[in-house]
């Protein structure tokens, strides 16, 4: 059994199969799946949590970033109690966090407060934005050894590798990783106190601890989505040229609008911007290798934003 602590990805819900059959989902391996919704306030509903672990829970998956959803990351004090009250009722049961984007927030990983296991990408923080593709796992020694061999053959494990040839970018880019996502949170940090100064709902708040490298701004309307994400594609360093415009994408639920000149694809670390065509349409902004860069680009944001101001 696979309980989660916290809103699922919008892909998550395929790898678990509740919206679609035929694709090799968990359910269809057997496992079933029970979540904890949030309160009313996106926080952890810690009374449910107390008595949410069974003896047949055999592992928790915590998401520590927010995802397409309106509520706060969860900070590593947040997930050491999660782990704390889970195996106080069921020691075996596994706490593997998904760690993406979370990466060098704080200077605890979840690793140090009692977590078996966790994940992410190596084209987010941990990148430093010299990583052109790849993941990790790390934690419990066996835990890693049965992922790897989920992800090669078994029997084979991690004996198989996959370091796609790019160790010295692997290296490098933990040794800058940090760097890169102190940039990242300056631009954050602007990013947040100035479009709360012009009004808009925005989530974490100027001042607010960060947990993750997001930036969320609830824009209120599909138009000023897409000109939020068209002015930051304009002024990045790759494909400034290009015209973002909404389309459906493979395990999302609505169409994205996304803004990624980036140089490596995929990567969120170095400046992005996306988010679903849904009310309340807010767009999530990632990453900066320069806080500079986002001062300059926010400048055409404003500006692309305040004419759908006024003509609505």
């Amino acid at each position: 059994m696979l309980s989660v602590v916290g809103s699922p990805y919008d892909t998550l819900e395929e790898v678990i199969g509740l919206r679609e059959e035929g694709q090799g989902s968990l359910k269809e391996f057997g496992v079933s799946y029970r979540e904890l919704p949030l309160t009313e306030t996106g926080t952890i509903n810690w009374q449910g949590l107390e008595s949410g672990i069974t003896e047949r829970t055999r592992l928790v998956l915590i998401q520590r970033s927010c995802g397409y959803s309106w509520r706060p990351s969860l900070s590593i004090a947040d997930i050491e109690q999660i782990v704390k009250i889970v195996k106080r009722q069921n020691p075996e049961t596994v706490c593997f966090v998904d760690n993406c984007y979370g990466e060098f927030i704080e200077d605890r990983e979840p690793m140090a407060v009692g977590a078996d296991l966790m994940a992410g990408s190596l084209i987010k923080n941990p990148g430093g934005t010299i990583v052109m593709a790849g993941g990790y796992v790390a934690g419990r020694a066996d835990l890693v050894e049965a992922a790897s061999c989920r992800l090669t053959a078994p029997g084979i494990g991690s004996s198989g590798g996959a370091t796609f040839e790019q160790n010295r970018l692997l290296f490098q880019g933990l040794f800058l990783a940090p760097q890169m996502v102190g940039e990242a949170m300056k631009g954050n940090h602007l990013m947040a106190y100035v479009f709360d100064r012009l009004g808009y709902p925005v989530n974490p708040l100027p001042l607010e601890k960060r947990r993750d490298v997001i930036q969320a701004v609830k824009l209120g309307s599909p138009e000023r989505l897409i000109a939020f994400c068209r002015a930051i594609q304009q002024f990045s360093p790759v494909g400034s040229y290009l015209d973002p415009v909404p389309a459906p994408m493979p395990g999302y639920e609505s169409q994205l609008v996304m803004a990624g000149g980036t140089f490596i694809d995929g990567s969120t670390s170095e400046f992005s911007a996306d988010g679903p065509l849904r009310e309340p349409y807010v767009v999530f902004c990632q990453g900066g290798t320069h806080w500079t860069h986002v001062a300059i680009a926010l400048e055409a944001v404003i500006e692309a934003v305040g004419f759908f101001e006024v003509g609505s």
